[in-house]
Order: C-alpha cells, then structure tokens, then sequence
C-alpha cells in the first residue's frame, strides 16, 4: 500500500490539498488561488507587522 502524501489547506480558499505532483502550486490550490494571493502582497493587502519609522518603506542600513 502507498503511504499517503500530507495534507494541508489552501490558505486563500480553505480547500484540502495534498503535497503531491496533483497540486504543483501548493500551499495553494490552484494557479488562481497562488495569483490572487501575489496581488495581495503586491497591493500592500497582506504586510507583514511591524513599524515603519519614517513611512517610506525603505530600510536603512548601518554601515
């Protein structure tokens, strides 16, 4: 009997997906689900927290 590849879910939509060559996109479900959550970083919709002292978004560097 084959072992059974993990699972886990797809962080946009919820749906079950199997670590396996069926979902090439994982953690995603699909290729819509992988570009839906892209335009999200891209649009500032997801960020990671923390502060952003001077707004600009651009850190500096201590040399």
């Amino acid at each position: 009997m084959a072992k059974k590849p993990p699972t886990s879910q797809c962080p946009r939509c919820g749906k079950t997906v199997s670590w396996d060559d069926r979902f090439p996109e994982r953690p995603f479900c699909s290729e819509r689900c992988k570009l839906i959550d892209l335009g999200g970083w891209l649009t500032e919709t997801h960020r990671i927290p923390g502060s952003d002292e001077d707004g600009d978004g651009v850190a500096e560097r201590d040399d």
